[in-house]
């Protein structure tokens, strides 16, 4: 039997084929340890896998690393998920990996998923439903423990930036079960009773597992149905909760959260010294340019000469009021010859022109024109129209031309 000859390339292809056809390597779930871990300017992350006794390379998209919620970090545990496939052009086989969870924080992470998911699709975290944030609160309410950091940081730099405002500390658990069950009642009572105009919720920073009452679903219902504004200020900058997503605003820390709830005094002081410089500016230009003017009309003859200006206004008004009497006569001299020519016409078109050449106009008894001898009754009195007067007659007789 004759050997069929292939080439590299179709021999990678074919085992590629092979394996890209085998159900259980199309979604796998490896843990191992991360090792040369690199992220290259293409967004892609190449890393490999492994154990005590073997290793696996890896690869993970720029499209599925952007999903990823921590930092990876060479040594860290981790399971893989993901699909196995073949290179072809290096004939070796890696793990195309989609998603990332370290181990140790893998049932978290999931859940965290699953209900950022189930949120997202109720409508949670669109944008539309964001309340604004009152810019000169009178009232802020701080939904935090009363023995952390978080608060002291809260009211420590809303007091630099705008003492104005009230600060109401309502004290509750931020870790543990009780936590969020205290954060739900809180913010209830605060919308209950109309304590402040916006809300500051949060913590200092900790692992996910200290976060966690800010991942839990009552909570996200309660800010999502706060009718007070609510500012999610949980943990460090890279930390990011269900809070942060449901609530109007999210901030940083909470530090950064009293920065967003309130102005800087001293900023707004710069603000409005700057626009009284500029109304000021505005306004000496404008009474500059009201100087200028009123010089300009200071200057001018009829100031100087008031009854000059009248004098020359009154001779302009009797030059028109000739002109106006000239095309007058004028007008009148037209529409008079226009008149007699009109009644030239109408008279040659008289009736009395016509009698007075001979004609007579013969009237039946009811005054119409008798154009015809029928017209006329044999006995009927009829009237003559002559040039000077009428005639009374009688019809005798009619004879036909």
């Amino acid at each position: 039997m004759e050997q069929k000859i292939i080439t590299v390339s179709q021999l990678n292809e074919h085992i590629r084929a092979l394996i890209d056809d085998d159900p259980v390597l199309r979604g796998v779930c490896v843990q191992g340890e991360l090792s040369n871990y690199k992220v290259y300017p293409s967004g892609h992350h190449y890393f490999t896998l492994k154990d005590a006794e073997a290793s696996v390379r890896c690869v993970m998209f720029k499209g599925s690393a952007s999903h990823l919620r921590f930092r990876p970090e060479s040594g860290m545990g981790v399971t893989a998920v993901g699909r196995v496939s073949v290179y072809p052009r290096d004939g070796a086989y890696q793990l195309y990996v989609t998603e990332l969870i370290p181990q140790g924080m893998g049932d978290l992470a999931m859940a965290f998923e699953q209900l950022k998911k189930k949120l997202a699709a109720e409508g949670l975290f669109d944008p539309a439903h964001k309340k604004p944030i009152p810019r000169f609160p009178a009232r802020i309410a701080v939904i935090t423990s009363g023995a952390g950091a978080a608060v002291r940081d809260i009211i420590r730099v809303s007091g630099a930036r705008w003492p104005m405002s009230k600060i109401i500390v309502l004290p509750v658990r931020v870790q543990g079960t009780e936590a969020p069950p205290e954060i739900v009642g809180a913010i209830n009572y605060a919308n209950r009773w109309k304590v402040a105009d916006v809300i500051i919720t949060g913590r200092g920073g900790g692992s996910i597992e200290d976060l966690w009452a800010f991942n839990d679903e009552r909570v996200a219902r309660a800010i999502y149905e706060s009718e007070i504004p609510v500012i999610s200020a949980v943990g460090h900058e890279p930390d990011v909760t269900i809070a942060d997503y449901v609530a109007d605003l999210r901030a940083a820390t909470p530090s950064n959260g009293a920065e967003l709830a309130v102005p800087d005094e001293g900023e707004l002081r710069e603000v409005l010294s700057a626009a009284s410089v500029r109304c000021s500016q505005a306004m000496k230009k404008r009474l500059e340019y009201c100087r200028r003017m009123l010089d300009d009309l200071a200057g001018r003859s009829v100031m100087q000469s008031p009854m000059t200006y009248v004098d020359k206004k009154r001779m302009e008004l009797d030059m028109r009021r000739e002109r106006l009497a000239a095309e007058q006569e004028r007008r009148i001299a037209e529409k008079k010859q226009a008149f007699v020519g009109l009644t030239a016409s109408l008279d040659a078109l008289s009736p009395l022109k016509v009698l007075s050449r001979g004609y007579a106009i013969a009237n039946g008894s009811d005054g119409s024109v008798l154009r015809k001898i029928s017209d006329a009754e044999i006995g009927e009195q009829i009237d003559v129209a002559l040039s000077d007067g009428s005639l009374r007659c009688t019809v005798d007789e009619r004879k036909e031309r």
